[in-house]
């Protein structure tokens, strides 16, 4: 059973190394600055028409001509400020972001920032920067005249170098970035993303702080916004060119938060309103930047390749969370059995709240999951007792600090090889989902407590797309890595699949050995139906998430579990009781596909370990208002020790 669910272990990703200059880029810089010397050095000797005046007045000429020399050799080596427009990429030429902000070309609103700059806040972010009498050069990007001349007076020690930065063309959206769906498995195009305009600069002076003015839409979605996107990640680009020893600041600008996970907090040095004052770490800054700019290519190859090895193992794990029912502590047993069927030794890690009773939380010890005691977290815009009403506390992962990298994964999906290699990866990767968004039932994550404290700080202010969690988080994540499909596959059959696309689906779904990473179970769960088909056959509305094959999947990992993990498994009476109705409700409608016709054999249906048992009579008063649940009787279970996250 172990080598069918195992397959083959994945393989290292080759790093996107994208060159910030050319070598035809630089030699073409190299032909204009030696054609200008030519140029101005031909000027200086053409012969004139009239030789008689030129010998007469031979003093005046020479004094003209130190004069000219001199002027050329000031403007060539001015300290006060540089210019990059003379180097500034994109064949397009577009108008440059600095020209714009000062009326030489029409403005391009996507870039333009009407912010009123407080020089009080700057003044005290400043203060803490306290090498900066040593500074050499200062970057400024995206600041007019007026602005540039106050950075002058607040840091007069160095020099400030203008980064121009030609735009991107109108007709790059965030839609371009991040398209609903790209051709993963290259049958008609190899898909790839546009590549933005860089800020091209030589290296001279030395760069120790980029400051960057950022454009923020007065509007709900101004996350989602190219121009300012395209800021970031030029000044993340420029910085994580340093190729020497000394630390780089980047200070940004900006009304509202900056993408949080390319500039993370972790880094944040100080905040005062809105300058935010960054020490990246360079390193992990250029493997992020080595990845799509957007969704609009997959960050890690379909094929991945073997021998792949990631960081330390001891800080990074698997975590899931159950919370306000305990109809998922099957799912969580029957997942973590799947990881070490996979191969994994990584720590499982689940987060439970005080509705989970003992006796579930010793099911998911003896299963392998460490035990973290949480208080929920309420959606504040959700309504009372609805399914919405605690899934922010997902925000929790976010305090597992023990570990620098979580792989969260849904309680509902089994890992069918071994997906350790995601660990390398940055935070947020995840396959896409709908629209220009992700989907977070497996993604990456990097626990730190301001950024949890981020989440926290706007739950009031920022509307989830779907009132969930995951639409929260893809307010706050925006800029985000796309993952194959594979690696969280729906278990979903479309209604505009055609046979062909429903045929593949279903090989998939029972490959052996496994083709899929991960499965993941939509509609009705398997362990809550009767093992001997799915049962979402029987419910029109969740027909298009049945497949018999992927239900004998779940059932095959179930059945590799210790026996003694079986019993968390168990039907209840009252969902004996349901699975009944459904199939009756079927035969009523005499649904072609025939699965109510099916005779139980799943040995739960004979065994009962609550106080009442006959759930048969339940179906006398099925669907009435004033319908009772009975309680579940758990045996006693021994006593768990829990671990407790700090500050709850």
């Amino acid at each position: 059973m172990r080598g069918s669910l195992a397959g083959a272990a994945p393989s290292p990703i080759e790093p996107r190394q994208r060159l910030s200059v050319s070598i035809e880029e630089t030699s073409k810089r190299r032909f204009l600055r030696s054609k200008v010397f030519r140029d101005g050095e031909r000027a200086l000797h053409s012969p004139t028409k009239n030789r008689n005046f030129s010998c007469k007045f031979p003093t005046i000429k020479l004094i003209l001509g130190f004069i000219a020399l001199v002027a050329i050799w000031s403007l060539w080596h001015s300290p006060a400020i540089y210019n990059t427009e003379y180097i500034s990429s994109s064949g397009s030429r577009a108008a440059l972001v600095h020209r714009e902000l000062n009326g030489h070309s029409s403005a391009d609103q996507r870039y333009t920032s009407l912010l009123d700059i407080d020089w009080d806040q700057i003044s005290r972010v400043i203060e803490k920067l306290v090498d900066r009498h040593e500074y050499q050069g200062v970057g400024l990007l995206n600041f007019n005249d007026s602005e540039i001349d106050q950075w002058k007076e607040l840091l007069p020690d160095a020099e400030h170098v203008i980064l121009n930065l030609d735009h991107v063309p109108n007709n790059i959206t965030w839609e371009t970035l991040y398209p609903e769906w790209i051709d993963e498995e290259e049958e008609f195009e190899v898909p790839t993303c546009p590549s933005l305009p860089k800020i091209q600069f030589l290296g001279k002076p030395r760069i120790d702080l980029i400051v960057v003015k950022l454009p923020c839409k007065k509007s709900k979605d101004w996350y989602r916004d190219v121009a300012r996107l395209h800021l970031q990640l030029a000044a993340a680009r420029l910085a994580s060119s340093n190729k020497g020893y000394h630390p780089i600041h980047v200070l940004l600008v900006t009304e509202h938060f900056p993408t949080p996970n390319l500039f993370t907090c972790k880094e944040l040095v100080v905040r005062e309103g809105n300058a935010w004052l960054y020490e990246p770490n360079l390193n992990t800054l250029r493997e992020k930047l080595h990845l799509p700019v957007g969704s609009c290519e997959l960050a890690v190859p379909l094929k991945a390749k073997a021998n792949w090895h990631s960081g330390n193992v001891r800080k990074e794990a698997y975590a899931t969370i159950l919370h306000s029912a305990h109809f998922y502590v099957c799912g969580a047993i029957a997942a973590a059995q799947s990881i070490r069927l996979a191969g994994s030794t990584r720590d499982l890690v689940i987060l439970v709240d005080e509705t989970i009773s003992d006796y579930h939380r010793g099911g998911l010890e003896a299963a392998g999951w460490k035990i973290h005691t949480i208080k929920r977290i309420r959606n504040p815009k959700a309504e009372q007792d609805a399914y919405n009403e605690w899934n922010y506390s997902k925000f929790r992962l976010w305090q597992l600090t023990d570990y620098d990298k979580i792989i969260f994964i849904d309680a509902d999906l089994l890992i069918l090889r071994n997906i350790d290699f995601l660990f390398e990866m940055p935070e947020i990767t995840a396959i896409g989902n709908n629209a220009t968004l992700f989907n977070s039932g497996v993604m990456v994550v990097e626990p730190s407590n301001c950024t949890f404290q981020l989440l926290m700080d706007h739950i009031n202010e920022i509307e989830s797309y779907n009132g969930g969690d995951q639409g929260y988080l893809n307010e706050i994540f925006t800029w985000w890595h796309r993952i194959p499909k594979h690696m969280n596959f729906l278990k979903h059959y479309w209604e505009g699949d055609e046979e062909e696309k429903k045929e593949m689906k279903t090989r998939l779904f029972g490959a052996d050995p496994p083709v899929l990473y991960v499965l993941h179970y939509l509609g009705l769960k398997p362990w809550l139906c009767f093992r001997d088909y799915d049962c979402n056959w029987n419910v029109e509305k969740l027909q298009e998430f049945a497949s018999d094959v992927a239900h004998r999947t779940w059932w095959k990992v179930h059945d590799a579990m210790p026996e003694n993990l079986h019993k968390y498994c168990l039907l209840r009476s009252k969902q004996k009781a349901a699975l009944e109705w459904d199939r009756r409700e079927a035969e009523k409608a005499n649904y072609s596909d025939g699965h109510w016709k099916i005779k139980i054999k799943d040995p739960r249906l004979q065994i009962c370990f609550e106080d009442f048992c006959f759930w048969e009579s339940m179906l006398w008063h099925w669907g009435e208002t004033n319908w009772t649940d009975n309680a579940t009787s758990s045996p006693a279970a021994p006593k768990v020790n829990t671990a407790s996250l700090s500050s709850l």
